[in-house]
């Protein structure tokens, strides 16, 4: 486990040369993400960060973004409004900041809940609750590749439940459409393998980007997650860290997708992951792709 005492003397270390000077936080009007942005503020470095929202979420958001700004004067936050649910939305996001920002640092992805009822699909005949969980969140990574590629340092952090894969995913229906085959546990536990398989792809794929899939915790995970989009725990880039250096999911200390626990420690599920990989993972891409292709 990595201590609170040193995840807290770590993030101390953090200015204006290590924070990510722009950052896009997607699902950060409330919850875990919130906590981050405000983890990040704190730090007193000079930022921007484009927060991400529902219209709903606007009039308490922009009385948040007034609270920030209250707490440091260099960071700028940049309300963004998008249903974001709907790919064509998250398109249209993803247009406007590209036009703004020509590298970002980090994308910080927390969209999403656990479906208690029955199916409900959007205008674009997805279920909600997966198109916020994994689609969205995979083509916002997909639009802003090439400006985080840019950036000296760029991660991205998909927090839903990193490291609590498990060898069966349902192939033959992975948008859970058959008749009884959609439920809360069987969502989350598709979405959790889809984003792991995913990430583990654009890993590989994009060596230049640090990518994490992380299990959310308690009260502490605004520290927590402040830590892991910036320590070199993570790839050995960002700031100093003199612990234990985190491993992969490849069960190696390099780069890549790093599948991160609520103690910030790295919990490749080596066995678990590689079994996926191996059977699941080009039809899951080449679905998703399906999927994507026409918000490209």
């Amino acid at each position: 486990m990595v201590t609170y005492a040193e995840i807290q003397a770590s993030n101390a270390l953090i200015n204006d040369a290590t924070a990510p000077r722009v950052a896009v936080f997607v699902g950060a009007t409330s919850g875990i993400g919130k906590l981050t942005i405000k983890a990040f503020i704190a730090t007193g470095a000079s930022m921007r960060i484009y927060l991400i929202g529902r219209k709903s979420s606007e009039e308490r958001t922009n009385s948040f973004i007034q609270e920030l700004h209250a707490i440091n004067l260099k960071a700028e936050v940049i309300w963004t409004e998008g249903e974001i649910s709907l790919l064509a939305e998250t398109k249209r996001v993803c247009e406007v900041i590209k036009t703004k920002e020509p590298r970002i640092d980090l994308l910080f992805l927390t969209a999403g809940y656990t479906p208690f009822t029955s199916r409900r699909d959007t205008a674009e005949g997805l279920e909600i609750s997966q198109s916020l969980a994994y689609y969205s969140r995979m083509l916002f990574i997909l639009h802003l590749l090439p400006v985080l590629d840019a950036a000296e340092a760029p991660r991205v952090i998909s927090v839903l439940a990193g490291g609590l894969e498990r060898t069966s995913v349902d192939l033959d229906d992975i948008d859970l459409k058959k008749p009884g085959n959609f439920g809360p546990m069987k969502a989350q536990t598709q979405y959790t393998r889809l984003n792991t398989i995913t990430l583990g792809k654009l890993a590989v794929d994009n060596p230049n980007v640090t990518f994490i899939h992380s299990w959310p915790g308690d009260d502490e995970s605004g520290q927590r997650h402040l830590f892991q989009t910036t320590s070199a725990a993570f790839g050995g880039r960002g700031v100093p860290w003199n612990g234990k250096p985190g491993v992969n999911s490849l069960e190696k200390q390099a780069d890549g997708l790093f599948l991160v626990n609520y103690k910030c420690d790295c919990t490749p599920n080596a066995k678990v992951v590689s079994l996926l990989r191996e059977k699941a993972q080009e039809k899951i891409w080449d679905h998703s792709q399906e999927v994507l292709r026409p918000y490209l």
